[in-house]
């Protein structure tokens, strides 16, 4: 692991990046420690990225496309097995419309992005992706609430049900 681990208690959400180029990941790394709060884990190996979010609460996903270890495709269909509610965004090199379009309906991809990217699209991006991570965790709170609530409601039933019957 390459990496940065920005631990402040503050942080609003954890990005995972994975490049096989280390300027990549410094790069983005650096401007992502700068412009925002979020915390940044930057990896070099696809394999090591996935131990790390396998063992760890994540809220973005973002992948090369061309990997010597694994492609970013495959990297991100783990990911999505691993984790399926987090945004998974893939960066590319190749303005390769088919390989994108795969990638959208095969790993369900968040967003698609060319090199060299544009920082404040990138940042829009990212922060979109953290915001649907937000609601959809939000939306599992409250499903879990309701779920309790018909649990309590279903028991309260059956007792009634007991007394008088």
């Amino acid at each position: 692991m390459t990496a940065s681990s920005n631990t402040d208690a503050g942080r609003s959400g954890t990005i995972v990046i994975v490049d096989d180029e280390e300027m990549v990941l410094t790069s983005l790394r650096s401007f992502l420690t700068l412009e925002t709060d979020y915390e940044v884990q930057s990896f070099l190996s696809a394999k090591e990225a996935l131990q790390y979010i396998g063992a760890n609460d994540i809220d973005v996903v973002m992948s090369d496309y061309l990997m010597p270890e694994m492609d970013g495709i495959s990297f991100l269909a783990e990911v999505k097995k691993i984790r399926p509610e987090v945004p998974r965004i893939i960066l590319t090199g190749y303005a390769d419309k088919e390989n994108a379009i795969k990638a959208i309906n095969d790993v369900g991809l968040f967003q698609y992005i060319e090199k060299p990217w544009d920082n404040d699209d990138l940042l829009i991006i990212l922060r979109n992706g953290m915001e649907k991570q937000r609601l959809m965790k939000k939306l599992q709170q409250k499903i879990e609430e309701i779920n309790r609530a018909y649990g309590e409601l279903e028991g309260l039933h059956k007792e009634i049900v007991k007394t008088f019957v």
